[in-house]
């Protein structure tokens, strides 16, 4: 069993968007962009996944890290890559939220995009 309130350094993005064409964007995500980010092989990336309303016009994506570093690098990578372009022909970012605890260099990215920030307080995690 996992230990009560342990101190975690993981991190999570959730973002949450408006979907500019639903059949393109399903193919866009599925085929493109987690391809994509999975053949990064980012060590300390632990996930990447798109969520979409019934009716295409709401996606979601959360992705999950290991520490604030690891996810440090995923921006980084994301920065460099072809889809930090193409992801904005696909949708209206509407939120940023990062729960876990963000050292400066990624709040600043963050901040960008104009994410909120909750730290991590309690809880347990079993996997």
């Amino acid at each position: 069993m996992a230990e009560l309130n342990q101190i975690s350094d993981r991190m999570v993005l959730v973002i949450q968007c408006d979907v500019k064409n639903a059949e393109e964007f399903r193919a866009w995500a599925k085929d493109r962009a987690s391809q994509y980010v999975h053949d990064l092989n980012e060590e300390n990336t632990i996930s990447y996944e798109w969520h979409i309303s019934d009716d295409g016009s709401q996606a979601t994506l959360i992705e999950t890290f290991v520490d604030s570093d690891s996810m440090s690098v995923r921006l980084a990578n994301h920065a460099a890559s072809p889809l930090a372009s193409e992801v904005m022909d696909q949708v209206n970012i509407k939120s940023v939220l990062c729960l876990g605890n963000a050292k400066d260099d990624a709040k600043e990215v963050l901040s960008a995009w104009g994410a909120s920030f909750q730290s991590h307080h309690s809880g347990f995690h079993k996997r």
